[in-house]
């Protein structure tokens, strides 16, 4: 029910369409400004199940701003990563708020947030929420009057691929579970590709950390002028070329 309601709330925009955030890549185009960081995690507040005891659960104030608000704490973020101030920065953030919403209690509670500095940005792109406003199935009853769901790309997710990438080695230093590997064709020669894969995903670690600094912009021209001061060389799976920052768009 958890992964149904997530799911059911990160498309509602879609099968209810307004006049923007209709489509699959509008709705993301924002959020990635690089092909590479483009690993999003979600937030959903006020979140209650259909039990007997569900009214003594559920979270009783629903205002806009409590909700905006929920959802840039860690307990609401549905990645094992942690969202602190002091563990990384956001890259871009979209709420999804649905129900009975005024576009005035928006724009207080952007205006809060902004005041109380509630979140960091990175420094080298806008520094503002998104809001996408959509309506409510009317098949579906609620006891809240407002529920949002929250799109972010964070630089803490990196925590979670250095942690996948430390049980990686430790299984890789004792060939655990590889004898079913080595029966396949194109591992039957050398185990290659596994080690080929855990670079391009330290590789997605430095570039998730060189993203907080303002000169990320510039990250990877270095080595893009080595490679044209000196003799071509085979390039590395994961290693990148040059980085760019795509424009990107933002509301609120």
């Amino acid at each position: 029910q958890l992964v149904s309601t997530v799911m059911a709330a990160s498309t509602n925009t879609l099968r209810f369409p307004g006049y923007m955030n209709n489509d699959l890549i509008g709705l993301i185009s924002s959020l990635i400004p690089t092909p590479r960081l483009h690993f999003l995690m979600t937030g959903y507040t006020p979140l209650s199940f259909d039990t007997a005891d569900a009214t003594a659960l559920s979270v009783r104030k629903t205002s806009v701003m409590d909700v905006m608000r929920r959802l840039l704490q860690t307990k609401n973020i549905m990645v094992s990563c942690s969202t602190r101030k002091d563990r990384g920065c956001y890259i871009s953030i979209l709420d999804i708020i649905q129900g009975e919403v005024d576009p005035t209690q928006v724009h207080k509670s952007l205006q809060r947030i902004r005041e109380r500095q509630l979140c960091s940005f990175i420094p080298w792109g806008p520094a503002s929420i998104q809001v996408a406003l959509s309506r409510r199935s009317p098949y579906v009853t609620s006891p809240h009057r407002v529920s949002g769901l929250m799109l972010a790309n964070h630089t803490s997710i990196r925590d979670l691929f250095m942690r996948i990438a430390q049980q990686y080695d430790k299984l890789r230093k004792r060939d655990a579970f590889l004898d079913n590997y080595r029966k396949i064709d194109i591992f039957a020669d050398d185990l290659t590709e596994f080690d080929d894969s855990r670079e391009t995903l330290q590789a997605l670690i430095e570039e998730y950390r060189a993203s907080e600094s303002a000169d990320y912009i510039n990250w990877g021209m270095e080595s893009a002028a080595d490679g044209m001061a000196h003799p071509p060389r085979e390039r590395m799976p994961g290693e990148l070329r040059e980085s760019g920052v795509a424009p990107g768009g933002s509301i609120g």
